[in-house]
């Protein structure tokens, strides 16, 4: 009788984001119950839509929902394609001074003649829940506390929950956003916990980008290009983290190949219920962070 090979024996762990997603939101719960006992309101999230993307549109949604069920007290201000900036600005200068706000967060994209990096810079970094501000991923680089992108710490938090620790390891990055890719690989190559890899960051300029991907032990996929991952760049045993979310004409697909890949990894997340539900489970975690640091409280 034949021997099986490695690939025919190979069990792909799947990395269910969906399922850790809702056991983070119940500890969420438990932790807001008792913030709210202390000082006498829930923790506050105001979600600023201005935009016509139909993505964000769902999005929103899903977080209003999360929210509510964890106890958060979630706004969403929407507007129409006629804000202007100035008007804009001023909205977030409101959500700055009201004590009732603990975290803001501006869903992108914006309506096209709105500026996002003023919008982003104009937020107070105390409050800002994404995690963009120039002073949060300031403290990120530097390896200092603060409120980190949600994305990124999502994906951090659901291989710490599955015992995947990049410490030691080869850790590829495809794509270099600064919404995902780029603090990912500062996340990957901190000193802190789940930290300590060796990180390279790929971009569309790098060459013999399947080479690259075939050295990692953890291989992260965040270039919005469904499929351009595939199986031929992905060494046998990797962890694959699939980040992207692509709307095709079969449904939604990541940026890696699934069926293919799935017989190679150790370990992959799908799409959808993948990284998505981290990337919310996330916002909560950090609007509970912001509300204490505002506050004082430990």
């Amino acid at each position: 009788m034949r021997a099986r090979t490695f690939l025919e024996t190979q069990t792909v762990i799947l990395l269910d984001g969906k399922t850790t997603a809702q056991a983070v939101t119940e500890e969420i719960k438990g932790e807001v119950a008792l913030l709210t006992e202390r000082i006498g309101r829930p923790p506050g999230l105001t979600v600023v839509l201005a935009g016509d993307d139909p993505a964000s549109q769902i999005y929103v949604r899903n977080k209003e929902r999360t929210c509510t069920e964890c106890g958060i007290a979630s706004e969403v201000l929407r507007f129409d394609s006629d804000l202007t900036q100035q008007g804009l600005m001023d909205t977030i200068a409101e959500l700055n001074a009201r004590d009732d706000v603990d975290g803001i967060l501006v869903q992108l994209p914006l309506y096209s003649h709105l500026i996002e990096q003023d919008v982003i810079e104009a937020i107070n970094p105390a409050k800002d829940v994404d995690g963009f501000h120039p002073v949060n991923m300031g403290r990120l680089a530097q390896g200092l506390p603060g409120l980190r992108p949600c994305t990124p710490a999502g994906v951090m938090l659901l291989l710490e929950r599955y015992g995947l620790d990049p410490s030691g390891k080869k850790a590829v990055v495809v794509g270099r956003s600064n919404i995902v890719g780029k603090p990912l690989a500062l996340l990957l190559s901190s000193g802190g916990p789940m930290g300590n890899a060796t990180v390279t960051l790929c971009h569309s300029r790098t060459p013999d980008l399947a080479a690259e991907c075939r050295q990692a032990d953890f291989l992260f996929a965040a270039v919005g290009r469904p499929g351009i991952i595939t199986e031929d760049m992905v060494r046998e045993g990797a962890v694959v983290v699939d980040v992207g979310i692509n709307r095709t004409d079969d449904g939604l697909k990541g940026d890696c190949d699934f069926e293919a890949i799935k017989h190679k990894a150790h370990a992959m997340t799908p799409v959808p219920k993948g990284v998505g539900p981290m990337t919310i489970a996330h916002l909560l975690v950090n609007t509970v962070a912001a509300c204490k640091a505002r506050l004082g409280i430990d």
